[in-house]
């Protein structure tokens, strides 16, 4: 079993796909840094100065309105935080865009690579009767003399 387990690890595919974790682990920190500082506050400044990261609803009021996100989870009064959901899917559109641009490279990479290359046409034939190699255009075979 150990050895089925280590050729397992060995292949190229498991190598591979942990390295695919482990760039989008830190792909993934890149894009979280990138929505909450670089993104969100120009666009909630546009819209009258709003932290979409502290956007929430409160559903229970009568333990009281907080008057922030980190309040009402300090008091323990429910909210639906959504501007931190916000935040998540403009994060996961830029992924997908980062995703598609570099799927669409690798595929236009691959078409390149992978063109079958066409074969030049034949400049030489064989002469039927003495089997010698002659051109293409020739009528009349030099080995042989002979009526092509």
């Amino acid at each position: 079993m150990y050895k089925e387990f280590r050729d397992f690890v060995a292949r190229g595919n498991v190598i591979d796909l942990a390295v695919g974790v482990i760039i989008g682990a830190a792909f993934g920190k890149i894009v979280t840094t990138l929505v909450e500082g670089v993104l969100m506050p120009p666009i909630g400044l546009l819209l009258g100065s709003i932290d979409f990261s502290s956007l929430f609803y409160v559903l229970d009021s009568s333990r009281g309105v907080p008057a922030s996100l980190a309040d009402a989870k300090t008091k323990g009064i429910p909210v639906i935080a959504y501007g931190q959901l916000l935040n998540e899917i403009i994060g996961f559109f830029i992924v997908a865009l980062a995703v598609f641009v570099l799927v669409k490279q690798v595929n236009r990479i691959k078409s390149s690579v992978d063109k079958p290359t066409a074969e030049a046409s034949p400049s030489t034939k064989e002469c039927p009767l003495c089997a010698s190699t002659i051109s293409i255009k020739a009528k009349r075979c030099p080995q042989c003399t002979s009526q092509l």
